[in-house]
């Protein structure tokens, strides 16, 4: 288990594909997170503390995508009963996947978006 500890002073923000920056920050907004396009080819989106970046890729196949991130937070099983609350999929894409505790000592579950984006949530047990 990494010792790393964040400095208050850092932040990391993802950037990620999108085929359609509307249709990504429409799909997001169903999640509780408010965005805006920048231009005609940047999407930043936010729910509370959490930042996604997105980026024009109309070409992207998301059965191919291999863009994700992982977040960390205390409130997984609260983001992920508000996510649910969505009526995502569980299979596919998109997908919500369940909270479950990991092997590796993490409390996570995971979000496959429309584009085939993998972004996790997690907390250390």
């Amino acid at each position: 288990m990494s010792t790393f500890k964040a400095m208050n002073d850092v932040e990391v923000i993802p950037t990620l594909p999108s085929r359609s920056l509307p249709a990504t920050i429409a799909f997001y907004a169903n999640l509780g997170f408010e965005g805006e396009l920048i231009g005609d080819n940047y999407a930043i989106l936010s729910r509370g503390p959490i930042e996604l970046h997105f980026f024009p890729h109309p070409e992207l196949n998301p059965y191919e995508c291999y863009s994700g991130c992982y977040v960390r937070m205390n409130n997984v099983d609260d983001l992920h009963a508000q996510f649910f609350a969505a009526n995502l999929p569980t299979r596919g894409i998109p997908r919500l996947e369940r909270v479950e505790d990991k092997p590796w000592g993490m409390r996570e579950f995971a979000l496959l978006d429309i584009d085939g984006n993998l972004i996790k949530f997690g907390r250390v047990i």
